[in-house]
Formats: C-alpha cells, structure tokens, sequence
C-alpha cells in the first residue's frame, strides 16, 4: 500500500480505519511543534517522538500540538493510541477531500475546516485543517506550513490579552477565527475580480470575458461547497452540551459563526451577480449580432431592386429601345442612385437606422 494517495477512489476496497494520507504530497517534510502555555509564561518545542508531548502534559499548562504535513503518518496513528483517538477520526484527518463538519466524542471534541487561497490566476484551492479538542490539550493537523496561525502564536507569547488565561476552547477559537478571517481575505480578490470583468463587459463584450466569468462562476462553485458545511459543524459545536466549551467562550464561537454566514451570504451575492452577468453577456452578444445582421439586411434591401433592374437590362434582347438610347447608361445610374437615397431616407424615417 502506498504511503499518500492522490484520490479518495484510490482507498477502495481498503478496511475502514486503514491510516493512508490521501492528498497531494507534501513539497517539505512534516513537523511538529508543541506550544505550552500559562499565564505567566509561554514555551515552544520541536517535536520529535509522542514522549516529546507526554512529558510536557499534567504539568498544569494548556498544550497546543501543530502538526504540519500530513504524511507523518505513523506520528499520528501513534498520537491517536495513546490520546484515544477513533481510526475513523484519524482517517478523516490523513483524508484531505474530507468536508468540514463536527464530531463530538466523550473527552475530546473534533472539527474539520477548509483554508482557501488563490493565485493570480484566480486558481482557488483548498487545504484541510483539522482540530483535535482535549481539556487541556489541542491538536491541530495542516497540510502545508505557513504563516497562518503567527499572528496566534504572536498572541501567546506576548504578556498581554485572554489567549493564555480562557482555556484551551478560546485558542481553538483563535485558530478558527484565523481561518474565517481568511475567507475575507479570499472574498476581496474575488469581488476585484468580478468588479474587474464587470467593467470590461459593460465596455465590450469579448470571447475572453466569457472566459472569466465562467472561471469565476466555477470558483464561486468550488468556495461555497468548501465554506457551506461550516455552517452546520459550527451551529453544532454552539450546541453541543460538552464541558470542553466553557459557557463563558460561546459568545466567540457565535462571532465566528456569524462571520462564516457572512462569508457564505457575500459568496452568494457574488455568485448571483455572476449569474447576471452571464446573462448581459449573452444578451450583449445576442443584440450585437442583431445589429449586424440589421445593416446586412439592409443594405440587401437596397440593392435587390438595383439587382433586378441591372438583371433586366442585361438579358441582351435584341429589341429593348432602352439599349440604344444615348443617355440609357447615365440614366440608369440615375435610377441607382435616386433609388438607394430614397431607401436610406425610409429606413430613417422608420428608425431601422
């Protein structure tokens, strides 16, 4: 069996729990790192083996274990034995394609996420984040390393603020409260985006503007089955009855709910606006096409009675008394002219100009 997997059909026919990071590999190796914290000091470790963490726990300080890179697998088959950890819970961590959702269990809590960027080719892609809730213990799970959470662990380690004296439900709070805030940070580029291509079609309707629009149209697609079911994971955690949230941290909670129902409703929004836009798209091509196509007509109307009477003088009988007149050839340019201004000034006059 391979140790990482590109897609969930690959795990067919595998036993339910079996341990296999499905997923993109990793570009760098995992890592763990372990925040202990109280609220008169803060520390950080690398860590290496799960005595790295045992050793640190009982001592009266809330852990914080971040895990980055997901193909460590055997570090996480072995924090789930000693912690209690389902292998269906495992699993959906090491799954990378898992949907955000919310699962409670006797002494820990577990949450799925996703972290959406996008690159200037308004290419959006995901990321699994996953968090693993004790009583003085959390567990986060990433697949890449970056600068996410320094702005949390900015907040640890200085002297001042509640992160290091609300308990370890408020640091999972932080970390949520990250990854929401970045949904805002997505939802500026899109709506430059769509702000961008709605110029431009109002401008000139072009092949490449359709192009973007379906682009963005797809994308909007992708972020809102990614951020949707957050909805649901995050009203069951303000639900949940577990003495791991602390009735005194569910007004943070409900914050960060109501961001993500905000997110949603702008995604929404956008993508509504998108769907309009589609249509003016179409509409516009439809009406330039008809515009055309009233010119050709047109100038068809004018010049099929100077095609017939061209068709008529040029059947060559011998006895057409017009052939032999002198002034015939002027004279029917005449005609010609004074019969092209006369349908001119018609289609004026009835406005098909």
């Amino acid at each position: 069996m391979a140790d990482s997997l590109n897609y969930p059909s690959e795990k067919a026919g595998l036993p339910p729990g079996t341990l296999v990071h499905v997923g993109p590999t990793p570009a760098v190796a995992g890592r763990v790192t372990l925040y202990c914290y109280t609220a008169d000091r803060f520390e950080s470790f690398s860590v290496a083996t799960i005595d790295d963490i045992l050793h640190h726990r009982g001592q009266g300080a809330c852990l914080w274990v971040h895990c980055e890179g997901l193909d460590m697998v055997d570090m996480i088959e072995t924090i789930g034995h000693h912690f209690g950890v389902h292998p269906l819970v495992l699993e959906d961590i090491l799954n990378t394609h898992q949907r955000p959702k919310f699962e409670e269990f006797e002494d820990h809590l577990f949450l799925v996420m996703k972290r959406l960027h996008c690159n200037e080719a308004l290419d959006v892609r995901h990321e699994q984040i996953s968090l693993l809730m004790f009583a003085d213990m959390l567990f986060t799970f990433r697949e890449t390393a970056d600068n996410l959470f320094a702005a949390v662990v900015l907040r640890l380690s200085g002297t001042k603020g509640r992160i290091r004296t609300l308990g370890i439900d408020y640091l999972a709070y932080a970390i949520m409260d990250a990854v929401v805030d970045n949904y805002f940070a997505l939802a500026d580029i899109m709506e430059e985006a769509i702000e961008s291509a709605e110029s431009a079609l109002l401008h000139r309707p072009q092949p490449k503007i359709f192009a973007t629009i379906q682009l963005l149209r797809r994308e909007m697609v992708f972020i809102r089955k990614a951020i949707a079911p957050l909805r649901e994971a995050l009203l069951a955690l303000q639900r949940s009855e577990c003495p791991l949230v602390q009735e005194r941290n569910l007004p943070y909670f409900r914050d960060v709910f109501d961001h993500t129902l905000r997110v949603i409703d702008t995604m929404d929004s956008y993508r509504d606006l998108l769907n309009g836009m589609l249509d003016i798209y179409l509409s516009s091509v439809s009406n330039r096409m008809n515009e055309i196509m009233k010119v050709l007509t047109i100038f068809a109307s004018i010049f099929i009675p100077l095609t017939f009477i061209a068709g008529v003088y040029g059947m060559n009988f011998d006895y057409m008394p017009e052939l032999h007149w002198r002034w015939g050839y002027p004279a029917l340019w005449g005609v010609f002219v004074l019969l092209a201004v006369a349908l001119l000034v018609l289609f004026k006059r009835k406005k098909w100009l």
